[in-house]
């Protein structure tokens, strides 16, 4: 389980500049700024973060999975049992996955604007590239590389370079980013990751036979 400060209790918001990749691909985008103590909570419009779902929506089991993009065990999770938990559960019409960012860092944050940026058709390709190769676009953790990185992962998943920076400059985005994942932990009760909510219920990581068996003994109630 990863336990690290969240960014909500940071009490900072998004990093984002206008043309940061355009102007200066060689930089690091702008240090996390306190965004959300100088704009009003009111005028954020969380609508446009939408929520990524995989499986039918009548599915008798939902389960929401909390993770953050630098976390070891979310991309351990996501190539040791998500492929099982896919192929005999969500894609069997079982159970509904719901996915929330967690953010961590800047580092995650700026994952999860890559990840958006090609629309929920490719959301969940991205998100499996992204923690496929999480030690290779996390490196050495200079934040120049790690910017570079992670748009030459989003041009290798298919996306335009255009279309990235304009996401990545998206400020807006950022913060309803950053206000819908501080909203949702809240309410849930996120301290680490992955954690997860099966019927409501919460429990952290494990692996593939025990969270089989939980389902198991959800659709079995």
């Amino acid at each position: 389980m990863h336990r690290r400060r969240i960014l909500a209790g940071l009490g900072l918001a998004a990093v984002t500049a206008a043309g940061w990749f355009v102007s200066r691909p060689a930089r690091q985008p702008p240090a996390l700024a306190a965004l959300a103590q100088d704009s009003d909570p009111a005028a954020i419009d969380t609508g446009r973060v939408l929520e990524m779902t995989l499986g039918a929506e009548d599915a008798p089991v939902t389960v929401i999975e909390y993770a953050s993009f630098t976390c070891p065990h979310c991309a351990a999770f996501h190539r040791e049992v998500m492929p099982r938990l896919r192929a005999d559960y969500i894609d069997t019409g079982k159970v509904r996955l719901i996915y929330r960012e967690v953010y961590f860092d800047r580092f995650g944050l700026w994952a999860g604007m890559i990840a958006r940026c090609g629309g929920p058709e490719r959301y969940f390709g991205v998100v499996g590239l992204l923690y496929e190769k999480q030690r290779d676009w996390l490196g050495s953790g200079d934040p120049a590389t790690v910017a570079a990185n992670l748009r030459t992962l989003g041009i290798s998943a298919g996306l335009e370079a255009e279309a990235i920076d304009v996401c990545m400059a998206d400020g807006e985005m950022a913060q309803a980013m950053v206000a819908v994942f501080q909203q949702n932990a809240t309410a849930d009760g996120v301290q680490s990751t992955p954690t997860f909510l099966v019927n409501g219920e919460k429990h952290s990581n494990m692996p593939f036979a025990e969270f089989a068996a939980l389902i198991d003994s959800k659709l079995g109630q």
